[in-house]
């Protein structure tokens, strides 16, 4: 009796333990892993005005916890990568993990101060664009539907790796002009290691952006409704995003346009990509984004 009666107690024990954990993860919001990264960024700030080494170790702490919530949410709320809120909060996460791992392998140059406002940014822009009822998700029903929703997020992580280089290749390009001291100012990689990942990230970005929209094409062409999407703003604008993508190699390779020119360029095709991002379309009847 006294067996059976301790394992009843330890079976509710853990029923109630299960509930209460349930009970917090479904409480995690946007404002949690949000509230973290803006933290992160303003002790950033704090070190760049104060430097203490103490405060950019707190900042990555608050990074990190970030990070772990945003992928709590994703995993609880199931949010659709098909949907813009879903598209912008997994774009999010991926930068983030981006931020996590150079500020622990590059320590001293200032990555929060560059990726974290994007972060943030696309998180403030999925909030506004959610719909209610869209944490339900669609799924992907087909292969192609997964390979073009995938294939298209890797595309964009390329993209806003080149933006983010883009920025610093310009800030750092201003610093020197106004021959600013080398330990004045922001950390920052030199102006060639900066175009060198501004190139690579178009090198990684374009052949992914070119099988998404070839996955997106089969999608479509298996649907009944053939040409009913192809003249939304989301599939303009992807392929937009392609014809700046195919201008970007012409000019680096053919033409050989460097520097200044190359990252106003990659600028201007992140702008292209956002308006895809903040677009639906109905490829979801196939299962991508």
């Amino acid at each position: 009796m006294i067996f059976r009666s301790a394992a009843k107690q330890g079976i509710s024990n853990g029923v109630r333990y299960n509930a209460a954990m349930d009970s917090f993860v479904t409480k995690i919001s946007v404002m949690c892993f949000a509230a973290s990264y803006a933290v992160a960024f303003v002790l950033e700030l704090w070190h760049l005005f104060r430097p203490r080494p103490i405060l950019r170790v707190i900042a990555l702490g608050f990074g990190g916890a970030g990070l772990l919530a945003h992928v709590i949410y994703l995993i609880v709320q199931r949010l659709p990568l098909e949907s813009p809120t879903g598209s912008l909060f997994f774009l999010a996460l991926i930068l983030a993990v981006f931020y996590v791992s150079e500020a622990i392998h590059h320590r001293r140059l200032a990555w929060a101060l560059f990726v974290l406002p994007l972060v943030l940014a696309l998180i403030g822009l999925g909030l506004v664009l959610h719909v209610p009822n869209e944490a339900q998700g669609m799924g992907w029903k087909s292969f192609w539907g997964m390979a073009h929703g995938a294939l298209l997020l890797l595309a964009a992580v390329g993209v806003c790796i080149g933006f983010i280089a883009s920025v610093m290749y310009l800030v750092q390009l201003r610093r020197l002009q106004a021959k600013l001291p080398p330990n004045q100012g922001l950390p920052l990689f030199n102006l060639e290691r900066l175009e060198l990942m501004n190139r690579r990230a178009i090198l990684w970005s374009f052949p992914l952006l070119t099988l998404g929209l070839i996955a997106g094409f089969v999608l479509q062409f298996n649907d009944e409704s053939f040409l009913q999407d192809w003249l939304s703003i989301r599939v303009l604008s992807v392929l937009g995003l392609w014809l700046v993508f195919a201008i970007l190699l012409y000019l680096r390779y053919r033409v050989h346009v460097r520097g200044r020119q190359l990252a106003l360029w990659t600028m201007f095709a992140f702008a292209i990509l956002m308006l895809a991002l903040v677009s639906p379309h109905s490829f979801v009847q196939g299962g991508g984004p």
